[in-house]
């Protein structure tokens, strides 16, 4: 197939490629100035293709100043925007078959347990910015098939949540956040690489699914659970405050997350390889 990206540099994008590419298929990014301009340059560029694969979005654990908040709903919300308007600005004999988007589990209120139908919903900055970024793909033309996953905390041996844990882990200095207790919803890259290719190449409704490991932890067992896989002591406790000082609002993506099931996922047919904490810090550790 030939195949498109948006987000094609970053971290999942690149895995994505490569993986696609190995399969047989033909794959290309979308320059980011393109999804922000007229959308006849992009037209040009999504005209023909097979699939569309959306990944953009700058990164959301920053300082949510006004200027950077702009810029995480923009790369979101209005590059999302301009591909749908692309797509549905070309010739149905040119448009794309399937359009297959990221989203992310920060659409659900934390404290709480969610399946994909879920309506408490998080009512702050993230929520708006992914409850805009998936009605962003509402005006999706009817003929174009729409899948959209909303992310777990991505975990791997270039993410940037394992480079930044190891050092003080390794050191015996890693412990907890806050009270530990918040729920800690994630998933190992090789699933999420899987579950967009298994998209792209298989499964054929519309729908949104939550993509996180089965298993649900909290950030405690997480703790534990890396110290005993680096064979260090965990006993540390990192103060929401803390965070606060660093990240100012944007620490509540560490000390605050939902609970969400991964049961629609696996009931459409597809599987994990990494279904729980242990198994996916063995890969990145081994």
């Amino acid at each position: 197939m030939n195949i498109k990206l948006t987000g094609s540099n970053g971290y999942i994008g690149q895995l994505i490629s490569k993986k696609l590419e190995e399969k047989g298929h033909s794959v290309s990014g979308i320059e980011r100035n393109l999804l922000y301009r007229d959308t006849k340059n992009l037209q040009k560029e999504l005209q023909y293709s097979d699939v569309v694969i959306n990944l953009a979005g700058a990164p959301i654990l920053q300082r949510w100043t006004e200027k950077n908040k702009e810029i995480i709903y923009d790369s979101r919300v209005v590059t999302t925007r301009n591909v749908v308007a692309a797509i549905n600005g070309l010739p149905n004999s040119q448009r794309p078959k399937k359009v297959v988007s990221a989203s992310a589990i920060g659409i659900y209120k934390s404290g709480y347990s969610h399946t994909e139908e879920s309506h408490n919903l998080d009512e702050g900055f993230v929520g708006k910015v992914v409850k805009d970024w998936e009605n962003s793909l509402n005006d999706l033309s009817s003929d174009v098939q729409k899948v959209i996953f909303r992310l777990g905390v991505v975990f791997g041996r270039e993410s940037q949540t394992i480079k930044n844990m190891l050092l003080p882990f390794k050191l015996g200095l890693g412990g907890k956040i806050g009270s530990g207790e918040q729920p800690f919803p994630f998933i190992h890259e090789e699933d999420v690489v899987s579950a967009f290719v298994w998209a792209t190449e298989q499964y054929q409704s519309n729908e949104t699914f939550n993509l996180s490991a089965p298993e649900n932890i909290s950030n405690k067992e997480f703790t534990r659970s890396l110290a005993n896989q680096l064979n260090r002591p965990a006993f540390f406790t990192i103060p929401a405050f803390a965070l606060q000082l660093i990240y100012g609002e944007a620490a509540s993506l560490l000390t605050q997350s939902p609970e969400v099931s991964s049961e629609k996922i696996q009931n459409a047919g597809f599987e994990f390889n990494y279904p729980n904490i242990n198994s996916a810090l063995k890969e990145i550790l081994g």
